[in-house]
């Protein structure tokens, strides 16, 4: 019931903002008949020149070259027509409002050319992050080594395409293994460290036969790269990952965290489990501040059980009243379809915590492993959870 409440709210939404749209499109018509009117019913010392000046210019960032002009020519036909109704087209006021109203039509088919074109360099920019966010962050399979496999990249700002988030999973020959991280900072230097950290995973996972030896390789080139890049905090910078391992039909997850917030286990029946490290490790990147062994720890991982890899964007994100979200009290006791039908929940249901938007940018990931005779789609529960209704 609350998840029909919210629905149809963001339903009432749109249809406000496609009236509100359809309402700005009519001004520069109704100033002109605003400015018509106001002329005919006032006396001669009042014009409604004003209104035809504005009229091209509101215009101008709303339509084409073409209307703006179109505009622009009707309320210096207004200016004419009118000046010839009261008799006064002979008096240098009425060139003075007709000069006056062409100059400002002139600069509206000025301003109408910079917005387009600032319009169209702004499309271009967001197809190269786009084309940059592919290449760097390329969107999984949905089938990866007989897991289902969904990944989603939220920015925190608008039109932004890729920041400081990670995720990767790849087939190799020690089974399905896969990464999720958060890379210290924000800007180029943050979607360098990305690439360079994704890079290094995706050629040790093919070659190093343990978790461990794959972590070590990540934190070599990050300090192989950050003596060689000043982009790259050799001090300060860091990354925040787990590392993860599914072994073929074993039913076995094998899991190393390096600083990041503990994974989540979704089984069938709804249940759900919180994959904490035994001992906290330092992120990579930090090896200078001190040496300890890395631990890859293992959980069961039976079929119709879905993980969930995700980075502090999520879990940091607040309500008005400043209370974090908290994924685990939020996913607990229900059941999605697959983890696509997961991923789609829990971004639509934080961004219902957040209200007015996240802080920081969000990457999911999450990996299912088929049941055996599990149905193609199972009953799925509202995520959202308000004032005790589901």
């Amino acid at each position: 019931m609350g998840l029909s409440r919210q629905d149809n709210g963001g339903r009432a939404g749109g249809v406000g903002n496609a009236v509100a749209q359809r309402v700005v499109r009519t001004l520069p018509g109704a100033l002109i008949l605003l400015g018509l009117v106001f002329d005919v019913l006032t006396p001669p010392s009042f014009t409604g020149s004003p209104f035809f000046s504005a009229a091209p210019l509101i215009a101008a960032p709303l339509f084409g070259l073409r209307a703006t002009a179109v505009t622009g020519m009707l309320a210096s036909l207004a200016v004419v027509l009118l000046h010839v109704y009261n008799g006064t087209s002979w008096k240098a006021e009425a060139l003075t409002e007709l000069v006056t109203v062409l100059t400002v039509s002139g600069l509206a088919l000025l301003i109408n050319r910079v917005v387009r074109r600032s319009g169209e360099q702004l499309a271009s920019a967001r197809g190269i992050a786009e084309a940059a966010q592919r290449a760097v962050l390329p969107t999984p399979a949905e089938r990866i080594g007989g897991l289902q496999v969904s990944a989603r990249y939220e920015a925190a700002q608008a039109d932004a395409f890729i920041g400081g988030d990670l995720y990767a999973v790849q087939e190799t020959p020690y089974g399905v293994r896969l990464a999720v991280g958060d890379v210290r900072g924000k800007g180029l230097g943050a979607v360098e460290a990305v690439a360079v950290v994704l890079g290094a995973f995706r050629e040790a996972a093919e070659s190093e036969p343990t978790l461990e030896a794959v972590a070590q390789r990540l934190e070599r080139a990050l300090a192989r790269e950050g003596t060689r890049r000043d982009s790259l905090d050799a001090v300060e910078g860091f990354t925040t990952c787990v590392l993860g391992e599914i072994a073929p039909g074993a039913g076995v997850l094998r899991l190393l965290n390096r600083g990041h917030p503990e994974p989540l286990l979704l089984y069938a029946d709804g249940e759900l489990a919180v994959l904490a490290p035994t001992e906290h490790a330092l992120p990579l990147g930090m090896g200078e501040l001190g040496g300890w062994p890395d631990l890859a720890e293992e959980w069961d991982f039976p079929a119709g059980t879905t993980l969930l890899l995700y980075t502090d964007g999520l879990t940091e994100a607040r309500d008005r009243a400043g209370v974090f979200y908290d994924p685990a009290d939020r996913l607990r006791g229900r059941v999605f379809p697959g983890p696509a039908e997961l991923l789609s929940a829990l971004s639509s249901d934080v961004r219902r915590h957040a209200g007015r938007g996240t802080t920081d940018d969000m990457a999911l990931l999450a990996v299912g492993r088929p049941g055996r005779g599990q149905p193609e789609r199972r009953r799925t529960v509202p995520v959202v959870r308000r004032n005790g209704d589901l």
